[in-house]
Formats: structure tokens, C-alpha cells, sequence
């Protein structure tokens, strides 16, 4: 009864919430080889999220990858966690969740607000340029969410730049288990396998409980920006694009919201 409430409350809640940040949280991101994990989505403000439940009829995919391929994460439907997931050899893995499309109607204010603060000034711009500022927006979106796993500390491996073919997909260009104690990270983000430009990536690090740190960069014309983050501990990296919805969309604006979290391990 206690879990069918919490269910009941994230769908009355979920309108105020789906456009913000989602993202994959493990129980650890640092498993013993053999170690069950509960694999949490999230959603939320910063890094302050709620459990979303495993929703059969939104999973697009919804897989673990690691040295000796992919197979789906298991669960049960409509509960939280949304999975469980168990590695046998140490090494890099990778979980990797797709969703299908969700709706969303915000009023003129309120979408313009959210523009601004994912960096999506081009498209402000251009319902400037259409005459559309004052006027409300309907838009439907994806989330296409990554986490790193360095499983019994074999994570030294190959495995960590492995692109999987996301609509939208961040993929960091270095090891960050190899960045112990912090250090740049070079992060490249594609939109439909291609390198994406002047999009805005942030990286969200919570070690405090009274206090998010926030790094951002836009990408260059190779899709690539360098993140400096300078403490160990759980990271979240994202990254928002927004086109013009297709007819078939029912709405105005489509949009793509890839994540990718890991940690950083201490010196």
C-alpha cells in the first residue's frame, strides 16, 4: 500500500516534473562482481529527484552492456526500483535507457523560463521570430539516459566511449574512473549519431547536502566540450536539444534529454 501511494502521488506529480532532469542511479556505482543492484530512475530538480517506476509501455530499451555484450535489465512492471542487475566479472558496464515520447503543455511564461534555463535560447529566438512568445507551447520528449559502472574496480578497461546509438547521447571521452580525485573531462554529444553544436552540457555534483556544483560548457563544432570537475563523487552530466515536432508528434516542439552519471573515485 505504501509503494501504490508513492506510485499515485509521482503520476498527480509527474506534469510538474517530466521536464526536468532524469537520470540512472544505481544502488553503487562501484558493485563487487556478483553484488545485486537496485537500478533507480530519477527525476527531478538538479539533483534532487524522485523514483520513477518501471513503465513497460515508455521503455524504448532498457539494457546493461559490458565486456560480454547486452541483455535487458529485469524488473517488475510498475515498480520501483525500475530494475535489478547483477555483474559476474569485473570490468566497465554501461546501463542504457531509452524512453518513448511523453506529453507536455506549458503556458508562455513557464516555457520560456524553461528555454532559458536548458539553453535553448535558438528556440526562444525563434518563436520570437514566429511571433509565438506570448503564446503557450505543447511539446513531447525523450530521455535517453546512460550510467557508468566500474564493476570490482575493473573499470580501467575499454568500454567507457562506446556509443549506443541514442537520439540524443552523450559520450565522455576519457575514463572517469581514471580521474582519481577529479580532473578534466572531454565529453562529446551527438544528436542522431552526428556531433551536435552550441548545445549547452552541464555536469551536477552533489557531496553536500545543502549544495549542487554546477560546471557548464557549450559544444563546439565537433560536439565536444571539456568539464573540469574537481571532486570525487557522483556526477551527472546532461544535455537538452529541442527541434521543430514532426507532424506526426501532435505537438509543437520536440525535445531529447540525454544524462550520463558515474563517479569519480577519491585519490
Amino acid at each position: 500500500m505504501r509503494f501504490l501511494g508513492c506510485f499515485l502521488l509521482w503520476l498527480l506529480s509527474a506534469p510538474a516534473l517530466l521536464a526536468h532532469n532524469f537520470w540512472i542511479e544505481p544502488s553503487t556505482l562501484t558493485p563487487a562482481p556478483g553484488q545485486r543492484l537496485a537500478v533507480r530512475l530519477r527525476v527531478g530538480i538538479e539533483l534532487k529527484g524522485d523514483p520513477v517506476p518501471r513503465d513497460p509501455t515508455l521503455m524504448k530499451r532498457f539494457v546493461a552492456a559490458g565486456p560480454s555484450g547486452d541483455s535487458p535489465v529485469p524488473g517488475v512492471p510498475n515498480t520501483e526500483p525500475a530494475g535489478f542487475e547483477a555483474f559476474a566479472a569485473p570490468g566497465l558496464y554501461t546501463i542504457v535507457y531509452d524512453s518513448g515520447r511523453s506529453p507536455l503543455e506549458l503556458e508562455a511564461a513557464k516555457f520560456e523560463e524553461y528555454l532559458k534555463d536548458e539553453g535553448l535560447e535558438r528556440i526562444s529566438a525563434l518563436r520570437a521570430h514566429q511571433g509565438k512568445s506570448a503564446a503557450g507551447a505543447k511539446e513531447v520528449f525523450s530521455r535517453c539516459a546512460k550510467s557508468l559502472l566500474n564493476v570490482g574496480n575493473g573499470g580501467a578497461g575499454p568500454g567507457f566511449d562506446r556509443v549506443f546509438n541514442q537520439r540524443l547521447e552523450l559520450v565522455a571521452e576519457k575514463n572517469p574512473y581514471a580521474l582519481a580525485g577529479g580532473g578534466e573531462l572531454p565529453v562529446r554529444l551527438l544528436y542522431e549519431g552526428k556531433p551536435l553544436a552550441g548545445a549547452l552540457v552541464m555536469a551536477l555534483q552533489r557531496d553536500r547536502p545543502d549544495k549542487v556544483d554546477k560546471v557548464m560548457a557549450r559544444t563546439d563544432a565537433r560536439g565536444r566540450v571539456t568539464l573540469k570537475l574537481d571532486r570525487p563523487g557522483f556526477w551527472l552530466v546532461k544535455a537538452v536539444h529541442m527541434i521543430s515536432a514532426p507532424p506526426d508528434a501532435g505537438a509543437d516542439w520536440e525535445s531529447f534529454w540525454a544524462s550520463l552519471t558515474f563517479a569519480l573515485p577519491a585519490r
